[in-house]
C-alpha cells in the first residue's frame, strides 16, 4: 500500500480536451455554490456523525487542490450507527452518457494524520441513489476500503489515491458497469468513536500516464486584463499542447501575494473574475496546468481597475458577454451555435444557429468583430447549411456541426425535418442577408445563397394538404407525419407562420393566419387549453385582467416569456396587429409585465423573487426542464435570466433593475464568461451548470433592439416581410 504526492502523473499523455472529453472523466472538480454542493448528499443514523447541510455536503473554499473549492468530509464513525457520502455526476442536458478510463482518481487532504483504517469505504453506484440502487440497470459495488490503497495519511500534504476499476465488484443482483458510473459513495468504515476530517477534490475516471512526467509546459503569454463595472476578465494566448488540461488563475490585491482563484478548461482564454465592487485594482497571472496537475511558472502579472459603468456601458458588456457564446463557443466546423456549454460538442442547434446569426449582426455593429470577420463566420455557416440534410428545404432540430446529418435528439421520430427551427434560422438569416448587403463582392454572392436557401423552404409541404387548416411542426421521410403536432398561437411560433406567408416560391395562403395561428376551431380551442390547463384565452383572444394588467392575446397568464422572443428577435411587434390586439407590441409588453407582478405577488412563496428578479421562462432546473411560467403548475422556483434581460424592448426600466440585481448583487454566483448564467433556483441553492445557445442570444439581440432597432430594422426592411404585411392588413380589415 502506498500513497502519491501531489505531483502524480495519473493521465494519459497526448489528449486534447474538449467539453465532452472533458465530462468524460470528471465527476468533481469545483462546486458554483461556495457553502454546499448541490450534485451530493449527506445522512447519518444512530450515533454516527456526518456534517451535511440540507442534506448536501459542505464545500470547502480554503483548501483545495484546484481552485476555488473542493468538498469536505467531516464524520464520526460510531457503533450502531452509519453514515454516508455521495458524490453525484453533474447532470446537464446532452452529457456523454459513458465515462471513459479503468481507475478512480481522486485527491484528498488531511489537517490531522489519519491511519488508514480510520479511511472510509467506497461503493461506486450507476444510479443516483447511492447504496439505495435496486432497480435495473442501476447497480453499486461491494464496499472497498479507501485505505487499502492509501496507507496512513500524513497531516497537510495533498495525496492522490489510485484505485483500479477491476478492484471494484458488484454488490447488486446485477453487473456494475463502471462507464455507467453516476455516484461515488463515501460511507462509515471503522467505528473507532473520533471525530475525522478530510478535504476531496478532483475526483476522475481516466487512465495511466504513459510517462511519469510530461515535459513542462510553457508559461500564458500576453495576459492582460480588463476591468467592468463589478468584474474583470482575464485574457491569455492559448497554450498549443496536448498535455494541457486546465489554466490556473492567480490573483493579487496588494501586488505582491498572488492566491490561485480558479481554473479554465482548454479552449477558453478568457477567465472571469468577480469582485463585487467598482474602484478595486488587482493584479492577475495564469499558469498552465497539465494533466497531471503539474503547473508552468507564473505567467507576467497584468493589472487593471473596476470602475462605475453607466448604463450604455453596462448595456453593452452585457451584450459582448453574451455575442461570446456564438463567436469563440461555436462550432468549430460549421459555425453554428452549440445547444449548450457545456454539452455534446458534436450537436449544433438550428433555432439556436439563427439566433446567431443576429447575434453576429450585432456583434459587428458594435464592433466586437470586424465587418470582414462577420462576413467570413457568416459564409462558413451558410456553406454548412448548403449541403446539410434537408427535408422539403426544412433542416432539423439538430445536426452534427462535423458532417451536416441530422442528430435524432429527441427520440427515432425526430429524425426529418423541423419547421419551426427551421423558422428561428431563418429570421436570422434574413436580418443577416439585409445587413450584409454591401458592395463587396463576398457580401453580394452572400446575399445570393442565402436568397437561394430562404427560397428552397418548401413551407407548403408541411400542411397536411391544400386544405389543411394548420401547418405542421415535423416530417420526416421515415416517419412522414407521426410527430403530428399542429402549430396554433399563441406561442413562440408565429414567425413560423409569418414566413409561411412571405415565402416568394413555396408560400401558404395568407387566411391561414386566422385559420391555423389564430384559428378558431375545436382543434385549435382544444390544443390552446390541453397545454395550458386555462380555458382563458384558448380562444386565441384572451381579454382577462392579470394583476390590473389586461392581456388581449395569450392562453392563461401568457406562458412563459420566450413566446415574447422568439419570434421577435427580427420581426418587429410594433408592424402587427389583428383582429384580437391593436399592437403586438403592446401585447407582449403587458406580458412581460404581468409576468413581473406574478413574481412580485409570489403566490407559491419561492426565495429570490421580487421585483428586481423576475422572468419566468423556459430552462432547465434542478428537476430538468420546465417551460417556467407564472402559473401554479409551472412556477417552480426557477428564474432564468434571460427572461427578464431579454425583455428589454418592453420593460426598460424592470429589466434593468434585474440585470443590475442579477449582475452586482448576485454576479459572483451568477456571472462567468458567456455574461449571466442560464438560471438559478435560490430555493434549492442550484444554479445552471450551463449555458444554453437559445438563451444567450435573445438578450444580446433584443437588447440591441431596445437600443437601435438594428435588427429588427434589418429583417423588417425584406421585400418579402413588406408584402406579406401588406396582405395580412388586407384579410385582417376584411
Amino acid at each position: 500500500m502506498c500513497w502519491l504526492l501531489l505531483f502524480t502523473v495519473f493521465c494519459l499523455c497526448g489528449r486534447v480536451w474538449a467539453n465532452t472529453d472533458y465530462y468524460r472523466h470528471t465527476v468533481f472538480d469545483n462546486s458554483l455554490t461556495s457553502d454546499t454542493y448541490f450534485y451530493s448528499a449527506g445522512t447519518s443514523n444512530g450515533p454516527s456523525f456526518l456534517e451535511q447541510k440540507d442534506w448536501r455536503l459542505p464545500v470547502d473554499t480554503k483548501t483545495f487542490l484546484t481552485p476555488p473549492n473542493a468538498l469536505r468530509l467531516q464524520w464520526q464513525s460510531q457503533p450502531g450507527g452509519g453514515w454516508e457520502a455521495e458524490v453525484r455526476l453533474v447532470t446537464f442536458r446532452n452529457r456523454f452518457p459513458e465515462m471513459s478510463g479503468h481507475n478512480l482518481y481522486f485527491w484528498c487532504f488531511a489537517p490531522q494524520p489519519l491511519s488508514a483504517d480510520d479511511l472510509p469505504w467506497l461503493v461506486l453506484s450507476t444510479g443516483r441513489e447511492g447504496l439505495q440502487v435496486a432497480e435495473f440497470p442501476a447497480s453499486f459495488t461491494d464496499p472497498l476500503p479507501m485505505g487499502k490503497f492509501t496507507g496512513d495519511l500524513p497531516a497537510g500534504r495533498w495525496v492522490q489515491v489510485r484505485i483500479p476499476l477491476s478492484e471494484f465488484h458488484s454488490g447488486s443482483i446485477y453487473p456494475f458497469r463502471p462507464e455507467n458510473l453516476q455516484n461515488v459513495v463515501f460511507h462509515q468504515g471503522r467505528s473507532d468513536g473520533a471525530r475525522h476530517s478530510l478535504v476531496v477534490d478532483e475526483i476522475r475516471i481516466d487512465d495511466d500516464s504513459a510517462e511519469s512526467r510530461e515535459a513542462a509546459l510553457p508559461v500564458p503569454g500576453n495576459v492582460r486584463a480588463i476591468g467592468y463595472d463589478r468584474h474583470v476578465e482575464v485574457r491569455w494566448d492559448p497554450v498549443n499542447s496536448p498535455a494541457l488540461g486546465r489554466y490556473v488563475i492567480y490573483r493579487s490585491l496588494d501586488g505582491k501575494n498572488f492566491e490561485p482563484i480558479g481554473i479554465q478548461l482548454p479552449g477558453t482564454d478568457r477567465y472571469s473574475d468577480f469582485l463585487g465592487k467598482s474602484g478595486v485594482t488587482a493584479a492577475y497571472k495564469v499558469a498552465a496546468s497539465d494533466v497531471g496537475y503539474h503547473q508552468s511558472p507564473l505567467s507576467k502579472a497584468a493589472t487593471t481597475s473596476t470602475r462605475e459603468f453607466n448604463d450604455d456601458e453596462l448595456l453593452t458588456m452585457l451584450q459582448e458577454a453574451c455575442f461570446h457564446y456564438y463567436w469563440e463557443g461555436a462550432d468549430p466546423h460549421s459555425g453554428m451555435a452549440r445547444e449548450n456549454i457545456p454539452g455534446d460538442d458534436r450537436i449544433v442547434a438550428t433555432g439556436a444557429s439563427g439566433f446567431a446569426i443576429a447575434t453576429l449582426v450585432v456583434g459587428v455593429d458594435r464592433g466586437f468583430i470586424t465587418r470582414e470577420q462577420g462576413v467570413e463566420r457568416l459564409t462558413k455557416i451558410v456553406g454548412f447549411l448548403e449541403h446539410a440534410q434537408r427535408y422539403h428545404g426544412a433542416w432539423s432540430h439538430y445536426m452534427d456541426g462535423s458532417t451536416g446529418k441530422t442528430m435524432p435528439v429527441f427520440g427515432m421520430f425526430d429524425n426529418g425535418g423541423d419547421l419551426v427551427e427551421t423558422s428561428f434560422l431563418m429570421q436570422g438569416l434574413l436580418a443577416a442577408r439585409q445587413y450584409f448587403h454591401g458592395k463587396a463582392e463576398t457580401e453580394e454572392t452572400l446575399y445570393h445563397r442565402i436568397s437561394q436557401l430562404w427560397e428552397t423552404v418548401e413551407w407548403d409541404w408541411y400542411r397536411d394538404d391544400a386544405n389543411s387548416d394548420f401547418i405542421y411542426w415535423h416530417w420526416s421521410a421515415e416517419w412522414a407525419r407521426q410527430i403530428h403536432h399542429p402549430l396554433v398561437g399563441f406561442n413562440e411560433v408565429m414567425i413560423t407562420y409569418l414566413l409561411a406567408m412571405s415565402s416568394p416560391t413555396h408560400g401558404v395562403p395568407v387566411d391561414m393566419y386566422y385559420s391555423g395561428w389564430a384559428g378558431q376551431s375545436q382543434p385549435a380551442i382544444g390544443y390552446r387549453g390541453g397545454w395550458s390547463g386555462s380555458t382563458d384565452g384558448d380562444h386565441y383572444f384572451n381579454g382577462h385582467t392579470y394583476y390590473g394588467i389586461k392581456l388581449d392575446v395569450g392562453v392563461g397568464t401568457g406562458g412563459p416569456l420566450f413566446f415574447t422572443h422568439y419570434s421577435y428577435l427580427g420581426f418587429d411587434p410594433h408592424r402587427l396587429h389583428d383582429r384580437y390586439t391593436s399592437s403586438y407590441f403592446e401585447n407582449n409588453r403587458n406580458l412581460a409585465l404581468i409576468n413581473r407582478a406574478y413574481s412580485i405577488a409570489n403566490p407559491k412563496h419561492f426565495p429570490g423573487y421580487g421585483p428586481n428578479a423576475w422572468g419566468l421562462t423556459a430552462s432547465d432546473g434542478p428537476q430538468g426542464y420546465v417551460p417556467h411560467a407564472p402559473d401554479d403548475a409551472d412556477d417552480r422556483g426557477t428564474l432564468t435570466l434571460t427572461g427578464a434581460l431579454a425583455s428589454f424592448p418592453y420593460t426598460p426600466e424592470p429589466s434593468m433593475t434585474a440585470f443590475k440585481h442579477y449582475y452586482r448583487d448576485l454576479g459572483a454566483q451568477l456571472w462567468d464568461v458567456y455574461g449571466p448564467r442560464d438560471a438559478f433556483d435560490a430555493g434549492h441553492n442550484w444554479i445552471s451548470p450551463i449555458y444554453m445557445g437559445l438563451n444567450q442570444a435573445p438578450i444580446a439581440v433584443m437588447v440591441e433592439n431596445y437600443r437601435t432597432g438594428l435588427v429588427w430594422k434589418n429583417f423588417m426592411s425584406n421585400p418579402e416581410i413588406t408584402e406579406m404585411l401588406r396582405k395580412l392588413d388586407a384579410l385582417t380589415a376584411k
